[in-house]
């Protein structure tokens, strides 16, 4: 006899809601169930008397209850809100509670209340966590488990979210360092095809009236205009195929992906704000992961995947073998010819004093205001660059459909 097949999960609904609190204030709020009945018996059981409870429009198409993807800096501040809470001696239900219902983010609010259901069936918090592995991944998961077994959760909590707030903020800065110049050379050269495409074709009907030879330069523009309005949606397509094509292979091939990290880190300026920055996560990660209690090999295996480098990724994990078959930390770093000597005499010092965490977190934090004050430098830099590209494009088309009427303003002034 064929079994029954098992009855679907009903998909969590949005429900918008008015009641007064046991002083009689008047409250409103969202929450999150599968059906209005258990929405009032929440309530309920949280002291609120519920005076209106109606489900959320999702408006056309279902896009007014879209989920947004869940960020790292949504993580940053779970695990922030989340050690406020402990500290503060709230529970770790009520924690979660608190936190997964005050989320803006549906899909957010969603995994905070899964992973609070798990808890509460008596699953322990790595585990809840680590079936979310697309947010939380070994590192954050490790030192969760580190601070359950210690019994420390609390202390862990703060240093996760100290680390998290500290990765994220460089991430930043980085991404400062590198969106600025994309986006206004990106402009200028949109600017350019607009040019190309409707303003020189009326200055070339203009020229033609002339019955005189154009300079060579406006000729080449005028060619360069015609080829642009010809081929403009193969330049587009191939663009976006480059594109497509290159993201592809950057998700498939650690090859290339290590290729392209080896071409970043030799540029002038770039590439030492990149190697300053891996440098940094490094530090920073192995720092938290020791202070955690977790051994140094097993830290080392997380640490590989958080330095943002995959260059770095490759030399931690050859120091990790080394590490693990006795070797000092400080040795298998210098093998690498990646970490700066500075950083490896702090190492030699950390092992031989037993500070290694301490001297680690040193280092990150001399790495992290480097990589701010190297930010800075370099979108100095860059700003009479910039200047100089736009220049050249625009001021040269501009200079090229003029040239003509000066031609022709120099012939009649002559006659």
């Amino acid at each position: 006899m064929a079994k029954a097949a098992a009855p679907k999960a009903e998909k969590p609904l949005v429900f918008a809601w008015e009641g007064t609190d046991k002083r009689g204030n008047r409250i409103k709020g969202e929450s999150r169930s599968s059906n209005l009945a258990l929405v009032r018996a929440d309530l309920r059981r949280q002291g609120i008397n519920p005076i209106k409870v109606k489900r959320k429009s999702e408006g056309l198409f279902g896009m007014g209850s879209r989920k947004k993807k869940i960020t790292a800096g949504d993580i940053a501040v779970f695990a922030r809100q989340l050690a406020t809470m402990m500290s503060a001696g709230v529970p770790l239900v009520q924690s979660f509670d608190i936190v997964g219902r005050g989320h803006n983010n549906p899909a957010m609010q969603e995994m905070v209340l899964s992973i609070k259901a798990d808890v509460e069936g008596g699953t322990a918090l790595t585990e809840a966590l680590r079936k979310h592995p697309l947010q939380f991944d070994d590192l954050f998961c490790n030192l969760v488990q580190a601070g359950e077994q210690a019994g420390v959760l609390e202390t862990l909590l703060d240093k996760i979210a100290t680390y998290k707030e500290k990765t994220e903020s460089l991430k930043a800065k980085i991404k400062k360092a590198l969106f600025y110049p994309a986006a206004v050379i990106g402009v200028a050269f949109l600017v350019t095809a607009i040019i190309m495409i409707f303003v020189i074709p009326q200055f070339k009907d203009l020229f033609s009236s002339f019955g005189s030879d154009l300079p060579a330069f406006t000729l080449m523009v005028v060619a360069m205009s015609e080829f642009v309005q010809a081929w403009w949606w193969a330049m587009l397509f191939g663009f976006v195929g480059v594109i497509m094509i290159g993201s592809n292979i950057w998700k498939r091939s650690r090859k290339f992906r290590e290729a392209m990290d080896r071409t970043l880190l030799k540029l002038p300026v770039l590439g030492a704000i990149l190697h300053k920055a891996a440098v940094a996560r490094f530090c920073r990660t192995t720092a938290t992961m020791f202070a955690a209690g977790v051994p140094l090999v097993e830290a080392l295996g997380s640490v590989s995947g958080a330095t943002g480098s995959v260059v770095y990724s490759n030399a931690v994990l050859r120091m990790r073998e080394d590490v693990a078959t006795g070797q000092s930390l400080q040795l298998a770093m210098r093998q690498t010819s990646l970490f700066p000597h500075m950083v490896i005499q702090m190492v030699t010092i950390g092992e031989e004093s037993g500070a290694l965490d301490d001297m680690l977190s040193k280092v990150a934090d001399f790495y992290e205001e480097e990589v701010d004050n190297a930010v800075d430098a370099l979108s100095s830099l860059l700003e009479p660059l910039i200047m100089v590209i736009l220049g050249v494009l625009i001021g040269g088309l501009v200079i090229a459909m003029y040239l003509p009427i000066f031609q022709l303003g120099s012939v009649v002034s002559g006659k």
